[in-house]
């Protein structure tokens, strides 16, 4: 289950879109079925949240936090993706894509974060990116790292 949190009141999020598109990902890649927590936020909250937890000072467009409850409790909890609307709108104006598809691209890069992927190394990275492009591409998203 995908749960959405527009805390912005966000109304370019198409928030049952957005929910169904993370639900299929996650379904076509063969994560185990689990709640999801797409949070959608200020700048300023995301701002909080990497200085508390990753120690940096700033905005980002998005962080993951994998859930932390342990496995005998039964609730199978994928963990949380934090977005920061304003950074991914900034994004998408620049690199001339859609809000909307730089959303998605920023919601799956999250999810993938949570399944233990990561781009610390060229390997990993071109791995991750491999990923985003060939399920983007499904939704008829071009290649975001072009």
């Amino acid at each position: 289950m995908v749960v959405i949190q527009n805390i912005i009141n966000d109304i370019n999020i198409d928030e049952d879109k957005l929910g169904l598109v993370c639900q299929k990902f996650m379904s076509e890649t063969g994560i185990k079925e689990s709640e999801l927590l797409i949070r959608i936020v200020s700048p300023i909250e995301i701002q909080v949240l990497n200085k508390e937890y990753r120690d940096k000072n700033q905005v980002t467009n998005v962080l993951s936090f994998q859930s932390d409850i342990p496995e005998e409790i039964g609730e199978p909890i994928l963990g949380d993706v934090v977005i920061c609307a304003d950074v991914v709108r900034e994004e998408a104006l620049v690199g001339d894509k859609t809000f909307s598809d730089h959303l998605t691209h920023m919601a799956i890069h999250g999810i993938l974060h949570l399944v233990g992927h990561d781009h610390a190394d060229l390997d990993s990275a071109n791995k991750m990116e491999s990923i985003e492009i060939d399920f983007l591409k499904t939704l008829g998203i071009s290649n975001p790292y072009h």
